[in-house]
């Protein structure tokens, strides 16, 4: 796959990397990375020599149809770890688990610590479960990751991608040996992945925005969703509007035919 789909996204894209002498070249490491774009986990791989890990949703694994079995087949041929995140706890119970196995194995690991991808290309706040249990778990160095406008390729609806260079910087190890052993405490896990997502903010030159992007998704969908509805409404009160006024012009020459009657017979004697 780094042959055929990392070469070629290479070719036509010409990622430029900043920080490639921190991934080790063996052993266990973590890559803790914004996450602007679904080609993020294409151009990380591709830019190493070294394979990723990271962990997928399962529907790409679980689609029906000629589609789902590509999808299916292509996501288990770059190694992505299928994880139902319908499970609620469960369901980070078992990306944990897929992480600590994959770094058991001595193998990069690749996790978004904000959970989802960002709405509008700013950073947001990192979840405290999944990457600093599995870092403490394994005591693998996390090196702090930035993508840099590779949201810029494919906006959401574009088809066709735009040709330009996006960019990774990969940071400096960070050990948090000092913590080990209390990867049950709250606080412990967000102090940890606020430190990571300081120094990929330092990295990408993003803007950070103290909430979950999770969070940030729900406002900006009810937003969407509560202005079509005002949109909606306005159209048919214009619309009614509209037949008010026609019925007002088509009952006017008839009001006014009778009052003209009216006042004749009135003149009578």
């Amino acid at each position: 796959m780094k042959v055929t789909i990392g070469g070629s996204l290479k070719l036509a894209f010409r990622p430029w990397v900043e920080g490639l002498e921190h991934v080790p070249a063996e052993g266990p490491a973590i890559l803790a990375s914004n996450h602007l774009s679904f080609s993020d986990s294409f151009f990380l791989p591709a830019v190493l020599h070294r394979k990723v890990t990271f962990i997928a949703k399962a529907e790409y694994f679980t689609t029906p149809g000629v589609k789902g079995r590509l999808t299916a087949a292509f996501f288990k041929g770059v190694g992505q770890l299928p994880v139902d995140r319908s499970g609620g706890r469960g369901a980070g119970e078992a990306a944990i688990r897929s992480g600590i196995e994959v770094l058991e194995r001595g193998e990069l690991f690749g996790i978004y610590p904000e959970g989802t991808r960002s709405p509008d290309g700013r950073l947001y706040r990192g979840k405290p479960g999944g990457l600093a249990r599995v870092a403490l778990a394994t005591g693998a160095p996390v090196l702090p990751v930035a993508m840099i406008d590779t949201e810029k390729i494919q906006p959401p609806g574009q088809v066709v991608p735009r040709l330009m260079r996006p960019g990774i910087r990969i940071g400096a190890p960070l050990d948090f040996g000092r913590y080990q052993g209390m990867e049950h405490d709250r606080f412990v896990l967000r102090a940890l992945t606020d430190e990571v997502m300081y120094e990929i903010m330092k990295l990408s030159g993003q803007e950070y925005v103290d909430v979950y992007a999770t969070a940030m998704k729900r406002q900006l969908a009810e937003a969407a969703k509560a202005g079509k509805e005002a949109a909606k409404t306005g159209k048919e009160a214009a619309k009614t509007g509209k037949t008010g006024k026609a019925e007002s012009a088509e009952k006017g020459p008839a009001r006014a035919e009778r009052d003209a009657g009216g006042g004749e017979g009135r003149s009578e004697p």
